[in-house]
């Protein structure tokens, strides 16, 4: 009897040992969601602190300080200077034998996760998002100009996709479990779980829903709280006391987050300048880090606050009064710490140098910049604003940079006038630009990718998968009279044209030809004369959006496939109403699937 009835009493626990009814716990409804988005949650709390706690051994052990300093302000008091220099050095040669080794053994590009929620519905690789945490901690850890932010959502992500894949979730089920990854990453790292929901929403899943809302939001608050029960650390900026937030103080602050636009900018070129210039250069890849290791070590003899992240160099600065000369010094050497750094395959982003460099430039706009009748602005205010608005230009997210400065000020004024700042400094960036980091180094790299919108469903709804592979054709020598013969009224709408090589030379219209009144014995007119769209083809590999763009661009209501650009070989025709109709019927599918009604 106690046999029997145990099943019904273990009822959820029994489901959540078999596998099978687990994932039918987890896909059931908006509560499986919130449950799947909880315990990515814990992972990446988890995973936030065990490389947070590695990063900072790391330091301590290298440069002699202790695990409770941070490096950025600690190593202006090492008494061995050499240390600075040695150790980016170090890491630099470590990285680059690690570098040669994955160029042998792994022959794909590693996928981070706006590019996998963008093309590969939040598909990722578990092992290669170990590997970029691993670079990413090999390339703080010993010094060199980057943060960890990008490791922390490689790999909180990475374990959130590999969970969701294993539960078979629903494409849009995993690229949301990806977001939630990364929600909960930023999160921990910042204390801040409205910064890391809305991270989520704006840079990985592109999108806001209520049915991803509750998942994302609950996977950054108990990330947030287990980061906080594993480590007790607090990011947090105290900006003292300052006079109320009037009007004339929106004017410098809508003026320095179009200057930082600007400076973001020149940030992102510059780093990708630097990477054009390894690339062109005769160096092998994995002799580049340790070359960058050498400019970030002489740059940290100048000043060591360009070391790691700058954690410690933000605050340190932020409580200190700083003459104008030495910020803008430390702003040109961490700016140039951090384009040498990325440029020269160190592993890292520009999350955290993004927010110091931004809290040198308030502070600098602050001292020299314009002054405004009835002004109440500090310079630590200035900072604030400033902070926001670089990293907004660099990485996005206008929501995301003004809830960081709510929730490490927790000042609600501030935040409107950041709010101010942010929206001109990503107007000015999109106006301008066009590009945040990583959507530039896309763009550099090929891609078209402008956001984690989802588009690989798009570049799977190929002309290829849509076009008609029997198609009429006939020689473009054919005199009319013989045309006629071959294709009488009613036989076909449209005839494909091709040359003696059997290339394509353009399409005739069937109306056309009948409605022409050349008689029998006029041979001075052939098909050349009727013939459209002689330079005006699809190719196989194009997506149904850039199909519809060139139908609109020739006003045709079909065209042609050939193979390639050199043979010129026909293999199918397209129309304009069946590549709408599929493509509008994918896109439906894919909302119903968002929705939940799938």
């Amino acid at each position: 009897m106690l046999q029997k009835f145990q099943p019904r009493r273990l009822g959820v626990f029994s489901a959540l040992f078999d596998l099978g009814r687990f994932r039918a716990l987890l896909r059931r409804g908006e509560l499986g969601l919130v449950f799947a988005g909880a315990l990515v949650g814990i992972a990446s709390g988890c995973a936030v602190t065990a490389m947070s706690f590695i990063s900072r051994k790391l330091h301590s052990i290298i440069y002699g300080i202790t695990d409770y300093e941070r490096l950025s302000s600690a190593a202006v008091a090492i008494p061995d200077r050499s240390v600075v220099l040695i150790a980016p050095i170090a890491g630099g040669i470590i990285l680059g034998v690690l570098l040669y080794i994955l160029s042998r053994t792994r022959k794909k590009p590693m996928v981070d996760p706006i590019e996998a929620n963008a093309l590969h519905g939040g598909r990722m690789s578990l092992t290669d998002s170990i590997l970029v945490a691993v670079q990413n901690l090999i390339s703080n850890g010993f010094g060199a100009s980057v943060g960890l932010e990008a490791g922390y959502t490689q790999l909180a992500a990475g374990i959130a996709s590999k969970f969701g894949h294993n539960m078979q979730m629903r494409r849009a089920d995993l690229r949301m479990l990806v977001g939630c990854g990364a929600a909960g990453a930023i999160a921990a790292a910042f204390n801040a779980p409205l910064t890391g929901a809305f991270y989520a929403f704006e840079l990985i899943i592109g999108s806001y829903s209520i049915l991803t809302l509750t998942p994302v939001v609950v996977s950054a608050l108990i990330s947030t709280m287990i980061a906080r029960l594993l480590a007790g650390d607090d990011f947090a900026i105290d900006i003292d006391h300052f006079g109320a937030i009037v009007p004339a103080d929106y004017l410098p602050a809508v003026l320095l987050g179009a200057f930082c636009a600007g400076i973001g900018i020149l940030i992102m070129q510059g780093v990708a300048w630097v990477e054009e210039f390894a690339r062109k250069s005769s160096i092998a890849p994995s002799f580049r880090p340790a070359l960058g290791g050498i400019v970030v070590g002489l740059l940290a003899l100048i000043s060591p606050q360009v070391l790691s992240a700058g954690h410690g160099a933000l605050h340190l600065n932020l409580s200190t009064n700083t003459t104008l000369g030495a910020l803008a010094g430390l702003f040109i050497l961490k700016s140039l710490a951090s384009a040498v750094s990325i440029g020269s395959g160190f592993r890292g982003g520009l999350f955290f140098a993004s927010l110091f460099m931004g809290a040198l430039l308030g502070k600098i706009f602050a001292y020299c910049g314009p002054y405004f009748d009835h002004a109440t602005l500090t310079p630590a205010v200035y900072a604030v604003v400033g902070m926001s608005s670089l990293a907004v230009a660099i990485i996005g997210g206008p929501l995301t940079m003004t809830f960081l400065a709510l929730e490490i000020t927790g000042d609600f004024p501030i935040t409107v006038l950041v709010l101010a700042a942010v929206i001109t400094s990503s107007l000015v960036v999109r106006t301008t630009f066009g590009y945040s980091f990583a959507t530039w180094r896309f763009h550099l790299r090929g891609e078209s990718i402008r956001s984690a919108h989802d588009v690989g469903w798009i570049r799977n709804l190929t002309v290829a998968r849509m076009m008609r592979p029997d198609v009429h054709t006939a020689n473009v020598d054919m005199s009319i009279e013989e045309f006629r013969q071959r294709f009488p009224i009613g036989s076909a709408q449209r005839v494909i044209l091709i040359d003696r090589d059997e290339k394509y030379a353009g399409m005739v219209l069937m109306p056309d030809i009948y409605a022409s009144p050349v008689e029998k014995d006029d041979e001075e007119h052939g098909l050349a004369d009727f013939i459209r769209h002689r330079n005006d083809f699809l190719q196989p590999k194009m997506n149904a959006k850039q199909a519809a763009a060139l139908f609109d661009q020739t006003e045709s209501e079909a065209l042609v496939v050939i193979n390639d650009l050199i043979e010129r070989k026909v293999i199918g025709l397209l129309t304009e109403s069946y590549t709408l109709r599929r493509y509008s019927e994918e896109l439906d599918r894919r909302r119903r699937e968002v929705s939940g009604e799938l």
